[in-house]
């Protein structure tokens, strides 16, 4: 079985190609961070290159951006060319076959933006609720 299962960063807008036929293919490339960094290594993700063809090449296009975090799923593909010097290219990369987003929209706005502290804000990150607003409350 070749499945893939990558949570991780646009390190770059998709590039979109359309065929003769219409067939639209998304390149772009992922960032996905090592789960154990080795010691003295400055290394501390992957660079993943992706492919995905169709509906969800056009789906990436219309919603994709570099720095978005993005979890797919696919299959890994090796191929090989000659480049123009005559020297034989090996290459890798994960087919998409699902893509949804890994954050919500105002989650990948905050990490652009500088935090604000929120002086009601407790130490541990929650607000406090007033006194006598539990009647206000949708639930209790």
């Amino acid at each position: 079985m070749n499945k893939v299962i990558l949570t991780g960063r646009f390190t770059r807008d998709p590039e979109v190609r359309y065929t003769n036929d219409g067939t639209s293919i998304a390149r772009f490339s992922i960032a996905v961070n090592r789960r154990f960094v080795k010691e003295g290594s400055d290394q501390k993700a992957d660079f993943l290159n992706c492919v995905a063809f169709g509906k969800s090449a056009e789906f990436i296009e219309k919603y994709f951006r570099k720095g978005m975090k993005a979890d797919l799923s696919g299959r890994i593909q090796t191929g090989s060319y000659t480049n123009k010097d005559g020297v034989k290219v090996y290459t890798t990369d994960i087919v998409v076959e699902e893509i949804e987003f890994g954050e919500s929209k105002g989650s990948s706005q905050a990490q652009t933006a500088s935090p604000t502290p929120n002086p009601e804000a407790d130490p541990d990150g929650f607000m406090s609720i007033p006194d006598g607003i539990d009647e206000e409350l949708p639930f209790n």
